[in-house]
């Protein structure tokens, strides 16, 4: 397997080797912003015991959030593939955005206008300063992918999206695919 170096729109799947980190343990995280200033992404599979109706109780609709990472976890972060509906997005990759007007975004939810299959909201994100990702990956703590899913990424599975990274990467990985998230209740 060749080694990527971590870019925008990439995912940082975590090793199998980080268990017992409270943060990251099974993540798969996008990555929205890298630069030799540091890194910004997303944990796309691990969603919270509450609704953005639950955040904003004005709201009609009633999105999933999803822990982003363990920084800033008091600010509301979302990524979504409408740029056309959503003024002011930035473009990660692959048809994927992040940010935007967020009063927009609150009109379109309102009037049922978009689902949760074209946007995904997160408390926190996950974040690296300047050479600590690389540290992190020469530790061996993530292995890079590309996002083969592309904007499709947004309606994956998250209950088994860090398994289901685990079977494409094949070989010694396909054996993680199965174990328990704790390998001491085995």
């Amino acid at each position: 397997m060749i080694a990527l170096k971590p870019t925008k729109g990439h995912l940082l799947v975590a090793e199998p080797s980080i268990i017992g980190d409270v943060s990251f343990n099974r993540s798969v995280v996008l990555l929205a912003d890298h630069s030799e200033n540091g890194s910004v992404g997303f944990i796309l599979n691990k969603i919270l015991d509450f609704t953005l109706k639950d955040l904003i109780p004005e709201l009609k609709g009633d999105f999933n959030v999803y822990n982003g990472g363990p920084v800033e976890q008091d600010n509301l972060y979302f990524i979504h593939k409408i740029p056309d509906l959503i003024p002011d997005s930035i473009e990660i990759a692959n048809g994927i955005y992040w940010g935007g007007n967020f009063e927009v975004v609150m009109e379109l939810i309102s009037k049922d206008l978009i689902d949760d299959k074209q946007i995904k909201f997160f408390l926190g994100y996950s974040g690296w300063d300047a050479n600590q990702l690389d540290e992190e990956l020469n530790a061996h703590s993530w292995i890079i992918t590309v996002n083969e899913d592309h904007k499709d990424l947004l309606e994956k599975p998250y209950s088994s999206f860090w398994k289901d990274k685990m079977l494409e990467l094949g070989g010694e990985y396909m054996l993680w695919s199965n174990s328990p998230e704790n390998p001491t209740y085995n």
